[in-house]
């Protein structure tokens, strides 16, 4: 990934909270003399030092995109977070001087690394309930894999694969206007918190929440 020097994240407990932020990423691998994608939930393994160490995710067994992997084949996980045009109207230096142009802000991580496929019904479980208890701890009334029936639970082990990604390098790009002087910034982040779109408002949000961590 192309990452301006401005916008190079590379801090463990932002990428670590990115990845939580935008759990679904897309997979890409080299297989068969072809590119191959596929779009998994993942959940990231940290160390003492809360490095990411690990993906762990599970897909379809009907996906044939784990059924095309090689042991150990490398797999790039793109994950994907809220993104937004910003006009050059957004900019009060525009007033200035009109040297500014249309750009857009965004957050993004991508993680390579060595894969591994469990593909035995009876020990895919972890996969999907580690990933379910991630995203259910904040609920009120958090719901659990063994609230469901055994039997029903057991036809979804066999209908599921597991997936676990080595991470070798992960890294992130954080394009908020961090760039642009006080006033621009303020103008963008304004802006994007009036649009009526989902995800300029959340770009408007972690503006506001970058701008604080810094």
């Amino acid at each position: 990934m192309y990452r301006p020097g401005a916008f190079v994240e590379d801090d463990p407990a932002r990428l670590a909270a990115l990845i939580r932020m935008s759990p679904l990423a897309s997979l890409v691998v080299h297989a068969g003399g072809r590119l191959l994608a596929a779009h998994a939930p993942m959940l990231a393994e940290q160390d003492v030092d809360g490095r990411i160490t690990a993906l762990v995710g599970h897909l379809a067994r009907a996906n044939p995109f784990w059924s095309a992997l090689d042991e150990g084949a490398e797999v790039l996980a793109i994950f994907t977070g809220p993104d937004a045009y910003v006009s050059p109207s957004m900019y009060p230096s525009k007033q200035d001087h009109g040297q500014v142009v249309p750009t857009w802000n965004y957050v993004r991580a991508e993680a390579r690394g060595r894969v591994s496929v469990e593909s035995d019904p009876e020990r895919v479980r972890p996969y999907f309930e580690r990933l379910t208890e991630a995203h259910e701890a904040a609920r009120a009334e958090p719901w659990s894999v063994s609230d469901a029936p055994d039997r029903y639970i057991g036809r979804l082990q066999h209908a599921l694969v597991g997936l676990r990604i080595e991470v070798e390098d992960i890294r992130g790009a954080v394009k908020l206007s961090q760039n642009r002087n006080d006033d621009d910034f303020a103008g963008v982040r304004d802006t994007l918190a009036a649009s009526p779109s989902f995800s300029d408002r959340a770009v408007s949000e972690l503006m506001a929440l970058n701008a604080r961590l810094d």
